[in-house]
């Protein structure tokens, strides 16, 4: 049983780190190879980095109705997540009014 970061989730849940200051209704998990690829064609429309952590997080437009969310651990390690580009929208404005977050 683990009891790290899954409070209130169902196993086929997917959702950003805890750290990030909003939720979204309907993301998917990209695997590492697809989610580099995907955003190395992708135009980067924002990115954020955790102030006490120092985790960032790099928002990428690459359909027309999709943005790919790339989250990266101080040491390095990367996780995709891909969304819908306008629940992403609706949720932008977290970063502003979040103490820990600041534009990279």
């Amino acid at each position: 049983m683990s009891s790290h970061g899954t409070r209130g989730r169902s196993a086929g849940t997917v959702r950003l780190p805890d750290a990030v200051p909003f939720t979204l209704p309907a993301l998917n998990r990209l695997s590492w190879e697809l989610g580099s690829r995907v955003v190395s064609d992708g135009s980067l429309v924002a990115e954020w980095e955790q102030v006490s952590s120092g985790r960032r997080l790099g928002v990428y437009d690459v359909t027309e109705n999709t943005v790919v969310f790339a989250v990266r651990t101080p040491v390095g390690r990367e996780r995709f997540y891909g969304a819908a580009k306008a629940d992403f929208e609706e949720k932008r404005r977290h970063f502003a009014e979040a103490d820990d977050w600041r534009r990279a």
